[in-house]
């Protein structure tokens, strides 16, 4: 019996294993088609240096072992994109101290800005921010009490989160799948902490894009100015 179970486990393991080799290559499949039909380049293996490249962002600065992988990039509807998968690891101990490896999987999406932004972070409101904005430490809030309700905007300069997300740039998030968004110098980034689908990157994009086409061009010749 327990030669059984032996072989039963080895043989669930091999069956995992033959399955997420099929997955990880149906999806490099759709990556690549997608990538190809919107004129872009696309590498499966592994870069470790989007940390490096797009250094404000915290998130790409956890754990260990962290690298980009089926990177995506080029000219995307007239700006310079980039979006990848990303992999970190992180450590803990059991209860007889041996040391276990989680792994965390992320993917994201950067498009350029072609005037310079200040910092501003959006992202879906969850229930801890609830409890925040409970003991007062409140977010930003905006006129639609329903993006307040459902996005939590942080900035150094509220005037310039106002800027950026006046009326019809809420209407046009609400309407979109929910990611977190970060403006950083010349970039805006947007990712789940979980893999996209293969729509998401696209979806992403188009999410970054509609926002930096939405700002207003009084804010667009005031940025300009400040180079």
């Amino acid at each position: 019996m327990s030669h059984l179970i032996t072989f039963l486990i080895i043989a669930a393991i091999i069956g995992i294993s033959i399955y997420s080799w099929y997955q990880q290559q149906k999806r490099q499949k759709e990556l690549f088609a997608w990538a190809q039909s919107k004129g872009l380049n696309y590498f499966p293996g592994h870069s470790y240096s989007m940390d490096g490249r797009f250094p404000e962002l915290k998130v790409l600065r956890q754990g260990e072992n962290r690298y980009a992988y089926n990177v995506i990039q080029g000219r995307y509807a007239e700006r310079e994109m980039v979006a990848f998968d990303y992999h970190y690891e992180t450590y803990s101990r059991d209860s007889k101290g041996r040391r276990q490896t989680h792994h965390h999987h992320l993917s994201m999406v950067v498009l350029e800005s072609s005037v310079p932004l200040k910092p501003l972070f959006i992202r879906p409101e969850g229930f801890l921010d609830k409890i925040a904005e409970f003991f007062g430490m409140d977010d930003i809030d905006f006129e639609s009490a329903e993006f307040s309700r459902k996005f939590f905007v942080k900035a150094d300069d509220r005037k310039w989160a106002y800027d950026v997300i006046h009326t019809r740039t809420m209407e046009f998030l609400l309407a979109q799948p929910r990611y977190t968004i970060q403006f950083n110098p010349l970039t805006v980034a947007a990712w789940r902490t979980s893999l996209f689908k293969v729509a998401d990157y696209e979806a992403a994009a188009e999410t970054v894009r509609g926002i930096l086409e939405r700002l207003p061009e009084y804010v667009i010749k005031q940025l300009k100015e400040r180079v």
